[in-house]
């Protein structure tokens, strides 16, 4: 026992000496509660609920390190019950989940002057554009949300970062590989677009494999180097990695009879191709204007060849390329400026969206915001928040799409948002969005940020 007491007596002094420490550079908490809901116009069906806390770390350690994270809590989503039993699971009745979003440490001037090097889970963003960056290849998109543009996931990897005069040279290294997140819900029928059968057939079951990278070094792996830096008044940086294609491509379609009318079984053998990716980007202003634009070329490592295994009808297997091994190319360009009396007119281009492949398989997007704030900047009015695609313009007619998103936000204080708004989706032919021309929906919520 007296052993003990002298241990007993340094606690309070470990105390003090940690408050003080903690005074000087303090645990910064900061985040969002962010609610959002949504139900389809035509059937009043609701299609979105989301009730998320977002909770984000910060804390220096005297200017030698630093440390991040960041951290999802959500009630997601909707319960979907048809047995009694799942009554007495609260994680049924009340669906929710955890996201590490990121955690790292970030060490300052490690080995040498001017080097960073961050460590952990991280969101490396690439690219100048507003929110749509053809350069931005590191992560794996989240597109658990279709309509949150630009949303990625985290990766576990580490980033170093060397500066010297206005310029800095950048390597990163994924050692594991992670795909893409699906949309939710019948979202996600618009990404892997109509499928068609010869006359007389139809599907019945269609299911699928996946053949993810091996957990080996090299066949997992994502390298990336960037060069950048601030010159002429321009942001500005060149880049190269080389990853995986974060959507599942189909290499192989096994077709059989289902039944004896003439219904299909369809099972597809998918995997992630590897391929190189080279960008340039840049952004500043032009007098008052600014300017941003960057392109990426998708250079894949071998032809991307989808077979038709139609061995159950007596037939010679048949091949297609859906991707040559040639490169295509990416881009977005756009401005945005602010008028007298607080009109703000925001507008940009992007060749190829982000599930888009190979040549002459990108489509062109126009997106444009205009808004208008009034009541001290406390009502903000979007009339003019529109899309437009066009996959062919031999025939725009027919291969069009139209995304019109009215909003309305209030601000009640400087940390507060309520919002509300709709999405009214037309189109024709087989581009994405037109694939969404029956999904029209008001949206409302809230986001508080403290």
């Amino acid at each position: 026992m007296k052993k003990i007491w002298p241990i007993l007596g340094v606690i309070p002094t470990l105390v003090l000496v940690l408050s003080a420490s903690a005074q000087e550079n303090p645990l910064q908490l900061g985040g969002e509660l962010y609610l959002d809901n949504r139900f389809r116009l035509e059937s009043g069906e609701w299609s979105w609920n989301e009730n998320r806390l977002d909770l984000q770390l910060d804390k220096k350690f005297g200017g030698k390190a630093r440390f991040h994270s960041q951290v999802w809590l959500r009630s997601f989503g909707f319960p979907f019950l048809n047995q009694a039993e799942q009554l007495f699971n609260t994680d049924q009745t009340s669906p929710y989940n955890l996201q590490i979003r990121e955690a790292y440490v970030e060490f300052y001037d490690l080995f040498i002057q001017n080097l960073d090097v961050r460590i952990g889970r991280q969101r490396i963003a690439w690219g100048t554009a507003d929110k749509l960056n053809p350069t931005d290849n590191i992560n794996a998109y989240d597109l658990e949300d279709i309509w949150d543009f630009g949303r990625h996931h985290g990766s576990d990897g580490i980033r170093a970062r060397y500066y010297f005069s206005d310029f800095y040279l950048e390597g990163d290294y994924i050692p594991f590989f992670r795909p893409a997140t699906l949309p939710r819900g019948d979202w996600a029928e618009g990404l892997a677009g109509p499928v068609t059968v010869p006359p007389g057939f139809y599907i019945v079951e269609m299911t699928d494999s996946l053949a993810a990278p091996a957990l080996k070094i090299g066949e997992s792996a994502t390298y990336a180097l960037k060069f950048g830096g601030f010159a002429k008044g321009f942001d500005f940086s060149a880049g190269y990695v080389y990853g995986r294609e974060g959507l599942p491509v189909g290499y192989l379609s096994k077709i059989s009879f289902a039944n004896l009318e003439g219904g299909l079984a369809v099972r597809n053998y998918m995997d992630f191709p590897r391929l190189h990716i080279v960008g340039l980007d840049l952004a500043g202003a032009i007098r008052s204007v600014g300017v941003w634009a960057e392109a990426a070329a998708f250079i894949p490592t071998e032809a991307w060849k989808l077979t038709i295994d139609l061995s159950a009808f007596g037939v010679p297997d048949r091949d297609s390329i859906l991707v040559e091994k040639k490169p295509w190319f990416k881009i977005a360009a756009g401005f945005d400026y602010t008028f007298k009396g607080g009109h703000y007119l925001n507008f940009q281009y992007l060749h190829g969206f982000m599930h888009e492949r190979g040549q002459g398989n990108l489509n062109d997007y126009f997106v444009m915001n205009y808004e208008k704030r009034f009541f001290n900047e406390r009502l903000k009015v979007q009339p003019a928040t529109l899309a437009f695609v066009v996959s062919d313009w031999k025939d725009i007619a027919e291969n069009y799409a139209l995304v019109y998103m009215p909003f309305l936000t209030y601000m009640p204080n400087d940390n507060a948002e309520i919002f509300l708004g709709v999405r009214l989706i037309s189109g024709k032919g087989d581009d994405v969005f037109a694939q969404y021309k029956d999904k029209d929906e008001f949206v409302f919520g809230m986001r508080y940020r403290f």
